[in-house]
C-alpha cells in the first residue's frame, strides 16, 4: 500500500480487484487514524482523498470512478456534502446514492466508497 492510500483501522480490505473493477470500501474522512476536523467538507473532502489515493495503487483515477455510495450521519448535511464532494470530483459526476444513517464509525459525519471501472 502506497503512503497515500489510508490504512483500514477495522477488519476489512479497504479497495479489491474483482476483473476490471475496482471496489473501494467506505471511506472516512481520517488520516493517520484520526477524524480530520471540519465537519462533513473537511471529511468528505478528506475521504475522497482517501479513495484516490487507493485507487492510485492500482493505477486508477478519480476519472475512473462510476459510482459512489456516500452515507451521511446527517441527513441535513447534504447541501455541504455535495459542495465539497462537486470540488473534489471537479466536472466528473459518477453515478451516486446518499443515505442518511444513524451513526458512523469514529463519530464521523460521512462515508464514502467507490467502484471504479480499470481495464488491467
Amino acid at each position: 500500500m502506497s503512503d497515500t492510500a489510508p490504512r483500514p483501522t477495522q477488519p476489512y480490505t479497504p479497495m479489491v480487484r474483482a476483473g476490471e473493477w475496482l471496489v473501494v470500501s467506505g471511506q472516512l474522512g481520517m488520516v493517520d487514524g484520526v477524524i480530520v476536523d471540519g465537519g462533513v467538507a473537511a471529511q468528505a473532502t478528506q475521504a475522497i482523498a482517501n479513495i484516490i489515493g487507493l485507487l492510485a495503487t492500482a493505477g486508477a483515477s478519480a476519472t475512473d470512478v462510476v459510482k459512489t455510495t456516500v452515507f451521511l450521519a446527517d441527513i441535513s448535511d447534504l447541501a455541504v456534502l455535495n459542495e465539497a464532494y462537486s470540488a473534489a470530483f471537479g466536472d466528473h459526476r459518477p453515478a451516486r446514492s446518499t443515505f442518511g444513517v444513524a451513526g458512523l464509525p469514529f463519530g464521523g459525519a460521512v462515508e464514502i466508497e467507490a467502484w471504479a471501472y480499470a481495464p488491467r
